[in-house]
């Protein structure tokens, strides 16, 4: 009866052990996760330039919380029991016969070192195995994200003959992971019954020359042998919390980081609607990731309310920074970035950013539909209001001749549509939430002559009372502009209008448009000839390629020759 009531009690203990550590630690990982992820999203954009990569922000949330996950769930649960059975049959083994309990110690150390040895090996090349499979998802996942690459390069071959590598690769690791616990279950079992072969023969003993019974031996031996026996189990349970320790600390470490940006915040100045009127006052700046280049050196640059500035200039120059010091993805390190005479620091972020539209060269469309592509920018936006923006962005046309119209699936990234396609929409998006302040950072610079055309005129025609900045490498598509500034090493080297700019044969708006008119036919607004300060390369290019024995004799003198 007193088994029958052990069995009883043990099935209610350990159904409870492990459902409520289990939902326990279930609930505490789905709670990290969210937490994580709210505190990844809420850091500024310094923060993933230096500190984290996408990868790394992606394995953290699913590898490290599974790690805490289990340290919080069965594995604590499994510890505790272990503990409590080791200090409980140690107390019995005491308690019914010291002798034999002392001389049983010696079987714990070689237990204990069975279990710890097995387990690091098996740690060890468990990890082996994880990685090369890590590994072989990684090229299913690249091979499947570029499949048209792969198809047009014939690359299938390759692809699967390195996911066979690898998974032999992981075979092998799960073939030494078998040995090992095999090595290791028979070293423990022979420590087991090496005890039970001391334990009975040194009982014998007692029982005849010290009183004890068999009863007595028996107690001491199973309570002894399954307290080392739970010890030694233990380890794996240990090193799980030590691996669920390390890994919170790193998730911990993130969720506690104070961004410098906080989009969060919720104090700041909030204004019944703003002008557009936008200011950069003698910036200076430096990316954190490069903080021994400076980027913009005393900048100036002012664009009214409802006018276009476009801000052109050659690489590097800080065209893009002054788009991402208006938007506010970093702070400039000296100097003012001002919104109506209001310093953009001292606004409410979410609501200062409510009020600015972006549309970049690197643009993204979710893997949903064309509908919640657009409404991305405005959640609480009516049909009616979407068919408007995506008839402003010239997009209506493509959209509804489409078998789902809104409702078709974009792919990933946007595969299931061109260029000028995926442009529009991203630009619907944009003036979805009738912005006051849109920024166009080289957002026609990737598409044909044709898409540019057509998506240019959807500019054209929101660009109408609201202030715009336009970063272009393509001068022919900012010629329109209100004023056009020419940056030059982080400063503003020249401003005002295409027809006065192009005047001046030495400037450097003039500059930019004979260096890009290199390789296109003469045109009436710039005459084709070089500058003084490029005359000289010109000549010497001129000469050697007239000289060269290819070109001697297709030479024509009416080809024009300039750098």
């Amino acid at each position: 009866m007193y088994y029958i009531y052990l069995v009883i009690a043990t099935a209610a203990a350990s159904f409870l052990q492990v459902s409520c550590w289990t939902m326990t630690g279930e609930r505490q990982s789905i709670r990290i996760r969210s937490l994580y992820l709210e505190a990844v999203l809420k850091q500024d954009v310094s923060f993933f330039d230096v500190e984290m990569t996408t990868g790394e922000a992606i394995s953290r949330m699913s590898a490290d919380t599974v790690l805490v996950q289990d340290a919080l769930g069965e594995k604590v649960g499994k510890y505790a029991q272990l503990l409590t059975t080791f200090v409980g049959c140690f107390i019995i083994g005491f308690v019914r016969g010291w002798m034999l309990a002392l001389v049983m110690l010696a079987c714990i150390p070689p237990n204990i070192l069975s279990f710890a040895i097995m387990s690091r090996l098996r740690a060890q090349i468990s990890a082996r195995r994880q990685a090369s499979y890590a590994d072989a998802g990684n090229v299913v996942e690249q091979t499947i994200g570029a499949i048209r690459t792969v198809i047009s390069f014939n690359g299938e071959k390759k692809a699967i003959a390195l996911y066979n590598t690898l998974t032999k690769r992981a075979y092998k690791a799960t073939v030494l992971e078998g040995i090992a616990t095999g090595l290791g279950t028979g070293g423990i079992f022979s420590v087991f019954f090496c005890g039970y072969s001391l334990a009975f023969w040194y009982g014998a003993k007692l029982i005849i020359n010290k009183g004890y019974t068999g009863g007595q031996v028996v107690n001491v031996v199973f309570a002894m042998l399954t307290g080392s026996m739970a010890i030694g189990t233990a380890s794996p349970s240990i090193s799980a919390i030590a691996e669920g320790q390390s890994a919170a600390y790193r998730l911990f470490e993130i969720m506690s980081k104070e961004p410098k940006i906080d989009i969060t915040d919720t104090s700041g100045i909030v204004l019944d609607d703003i002008r557009g009127d936008v200011e950069l006052n003698n910036v200076f700046f430096r990316y954190p990731a490069r903080p021994e280049q400076l980027i913009l050196n005393g900048l100036s640059l002012h664009v009214p309310s409802g006018t276009t500035m476009a801000i052109v200039g050659e690489s590097g120059s800080g065209k893009s920074t002054i788009i991402s010091l208006v938007e506010r993805f970093y702070d400039p390190q000296a100097g003012d970035v001002l919104i109506d005479g209001i310093n953009i620091k001292s606004m409410k972020l979410q609501w200062m950013r409510g009020m600015i539209s972006l549309v970049s060269q690197e643009l993204l469309l979710f893997m949903t539909s064309i509908k919640d592509n657009i409404t991305y920018g405005k959640e609480d936006a009516t049909l009616e209001e979407i068919k408007r923006a995506a008839e402003l962005a010239n997009a209506t046309n493509f959209i509804e001749k489409l078998p789902n119209a809104y409702e078709t699936m974009v792919g990933q990234n946007g595969a299931q549509l061109s260029g000028g396609q995926k442009q529009r929409i991203a630009i619907a998006r944009a003036i979805l939430k009738n912005p006051r302040v849109l920024l166009l950072d080289e957002a026609t610079s990737a598409l044909d002559v044709e898409s540019e055309r057509v998506v240019q005129e959807a500019l054209n025609r929101i660009m109408v009372g609201i202030t715009t900045l336009i970063v272009a490498h393509r001068l022919s598509t900012v010629r329109n502009a209100d004023c056009i500034a020419v940056v030059h090493q982080g400063k503003v080297a020249e401003r005002g209008v295409h027809d006065d700019l192009i005047k001046d044969p030495d400037g450097a708006y003039s500059d930019l448009i004979r260096l890009q008119q290199a390789h296109t036919e003469e045109t009436p607004e710039m005459p084709y000839v070089a500058s003084s300060r490029f005359k000289s390369t010109s000549l010497s290019l001129e000469q050697s390629i007239r000289d060269s024995p290819r070109n001697r004799r297709q030479h024509s003198s009416k080809i024009p020759w300039t750098v």
